[in-house]
């Protein structure tokens, strides 16, 4: 077939979600996805018969219609996983979310005391001046925590994730992934209990061989019902005809094709889908498609002679001294992760650009790098325990919130939303920084607007709905919320 009701453009969980709720309405749609595999930064990689996740990706959400997708395509095959994650800093463990006393006590009653100055005096500098709003990264955790605490526990690794200075960050993405608490908070949460984080939950459930699964899964079912899933695709075309998008033009291998159809749902990078579109936009709209930024990552497999190392999930590695950001452990996430129960795989995941030193170092010296800094942070591996490793490298990882991208994607939203027959959905598609279920919410309504209803994707929250004290009553109101704000999308009718 060359022509389908839906074209999806990437095979990320965003694009195999919209599929998927549209075939459950007998609409039937086809999915381009550039890479050999779906699931896109929630693929399961394996070398070897280890598999492991480009990041770790744990299956919790407070919306109720996400939690049902997950259970109607995997089902029996998740598990439960206990949660623990720490952070490393200065050769000591500290827990994550911070827990007041026992960072006290590691980090000594001087620095202790002197952590206590600083947040008082952000309580005063806010204090004298109540209509401060902090606009960057660095304002807000220091307005949260006090500069001291934002130095030792945020600046590092922050910088190490993004590669700028913390300044440099919108204050916006603080908001979303740091829980909105201050050190007042903390010291009641420690003596009475309280646990209000949205990064509190002890157990998360997980497939049993890696998030790749599921979207194996819902690739074999979108194909069994008739919407087929093309690998190794890559859109070179989106042409259009005033505000209506007509065809696809993809490539695969050395056959290139056309596909029209009613409507379109893209999830690859904004800033690559402008640059797509035939006939091109205006110069202003390509100037804000170019002002977009984006950090990439690698990350390091490394198979260690072990059979038990460090009981977390994953560490976060705060010590300046040391490049690796983050350590998985995968046989930690599921036992079926590693084949051999006595040996233990960990992903060593760098943060880093394109062209960067570390993105161009030969695989053969980032496993050497990754070796080297495992040993020295003394987590129980010991020199001849390394037997192999592998690099998979990702570009696009993660949206950059600096200075400039909001006023770069407003100009892209703007334009994107004169569009009657395209939505954008998920991480890239909408340039936001969300969790994998955030990305889900975007596309399922993206399909339920093609099925009639009505609902302003850039209207979807994104603070709230990725902490996971979000409830099912909120989730509602969101729903309305967004079909209030709604634009026209002319519904299809299905087609079986």
């Amino acid at each position: 077939m060359n022509s389908y009701p839906v074209v999806i453009i990437g095979g990320g969980p965003a694009g195999l979600t919209a599929g998927y709720e549209l075939m459950k309405h007998d609409v039937k749609s086809v999915v381009l996805e550039k890479a050999d595999k779906v699931g896109g930064i929630s693929r399961t990689e394996t070398y070897k018969g280890y598999r492991f996740d480009i990041g770790g990706h744990r299956f919790f959400t407070k919306v109720g219609e996400v939690q049902a997708i997950w259970k109607e395509i995997l089902g029996d095959d998740f598990i439960q996983v206990p949660r623990l994650s720490r952070i490393y800093y200065d050769g000591k463990f500290y827990d994550y979310p911070l827990s007041l006393f026992k960072t006290l006590i590691n980090l000594g009653p001087i620095c202790s005391v002197l952590i206590l100055v600083s947040y008082l005096k952000a309580k005063l500098k806010k204090w004298f001046n109540p209509e401060f709003e902090p606009e960057t990264f660095e304002e807000w955790v220091i307005d949260c925590f006090g500069k001291r605490l934002y130095c030792i526990f945020f600046k590092t690794y922050t910088e190490k994730v993004w590669g700028i200075p913390c300044n440099q960050i919108r204050a916006d993405w603080a908001a979303q992934r740091i829980q909105n608490m201050s050190l007042k908070q903390a010291v009641i949460n420690a003596i009475f209990g309280q646990q209000n984080a949205k990064s509190l939950i002890k157990t998360f459930d997980y497939p049993r061989l890696g998030p790749g699964m599921m979207w194996e899964h819902c690739q074999d079912l979108l194909k069994a019902n008739g919407s087929p899933v093309y690998l190794n695709t890559e859109v070179e075309r989106v042409e259009r005809e005033g505000d209506h998008i007509t065809k696809v033009v993809a490539k695969q291998g050395d056959r290139t094709f056309e596909l029209t159809a009613d409507h379109f749902i893209n999830s690859m990078p904004i800033s690559a889908l402008v640059h797509r579109l035939d006939p091109l936009p205006p110069d202003d709209v390509l100037a804000a498609a170019r002002g977009l930024k984006y950090r990439d990552f690698l990350i390091v497999s490394l198979i260690i002679n072990c059979d038990s190392l460090f009981p977390d999930n994953w560490l976060y590695i705060h010590s300046p001294e040391f490049r690796v950001g983050r350590i998985q452990n995968f046989k930690n996430w599921s036992p079926s992760m590693v084949p051999d129960a006595s040996k233990t795989c960990l992903g060593m995941e760098y943060f880093c650009s394109t062209g960067d030193d570390l993105w161009e170092r030969p695989d053969s010296k980032l496993i050497e790098l990754a070796s080297q800094e495992i040993i020295k942070l003394n987590l129980g591996v010991k020199p001849g325990d390394i037997e192999d490793g592998c690099v998979i490298r990702q570009h696009k990882a993660y949206p950059v919130y600096d200075g400039e991208y909001r006023q770069h994607l407003r100009v892209l939203q703007d334009y994107l939303k004169t569009f009657e027959n395209l939505q954008t959905v998920g991480r890239n598609g909408m340039h936001r920084y969300n969790n994998q279920d955030h990305s889900m919410l975007t596309a399922l309504l993206a399909a339920k607007n093609i099925l009639g209803e009505n609902h302003d994707l850039w209207n979807v929250n994104v603070e709230r709905s990725y902490h996971e004290n979000f409830t099912n009553e909120e989730w509602s109101k969101l729903k309305q919320q967004s079909s209030n704000c709604a634009t026209d999308i002319k519904p299809l009718s299905p087609v079986t």
